[in-house]
């Protein structure tokens, strides 16, 4: 399956540690939203979007990355780091590709090590996330999507 990952990792790079592992052995090309000018994603099977959260969403940079350059349609899948998981870190997401009528293969996310705002003041949280086993269960994630045919 040719896959784009469109991103935004800063920070502890928890976002991107992921991605690279998923990527390893996989035809995935990584594309940093901030990079890039102008992207063509016409060309993959699916599309992943991934970030760390920040304020209980996805990067504003990476949904708009979404409007401006998914084609309609488009198969789409999501990966986070966070501080603290819950189902609503996707709902932003979910909604600007609802927008774009993209076929939504799943979800992954895991703790990421969080020294955002407040959590500065006690040394962060999830420290030494993510570990080998999120990144054990991101490849997973990724083998298990199914694209279905044009003929469905």
């Amino acid at each position: 399956m040719k896959t784009a990952i469109c991103y935004y990792s800063a920070h502890h790079g928890n976002t991107l540690r992921l991605l690279e592992a998923m990527a390893d052995g996989n035809d995935i090309e990584l594309i940093d939203v901030r990079a890039r000018a102008a992207v063509c994603l016409e060309q993959y099977d699916a599309v992943g979007f991934a970030s760390g959260i920040y304020f209980g969403k996805f990067h504003d940079s990476v949904i708009n990355f979404l409007r401006q350059y998914l084609p309609e349609g488009a198969n789409v899948f999501f990966v986070s780091t966070c501080g603290h998981i819950s189902k609503r870190n996707t709902a932003a997401i979910s909604a600007a590709a609802a927008e774009k009528r993209a076929n939504v293969l799943g979800s992954f996310s895991c703790r990421g090590y969080d020294t955002f705002g407040p959590f500065r003041l006690v040394g962060g949280i999830a420290r030494g996330r993510p570990n080998e086993r999120d990144i054990q269960n991101a490849r997973k994630f990724y083998a298990s999507l199914k694209v279905p045919s044009p003929n469905t």
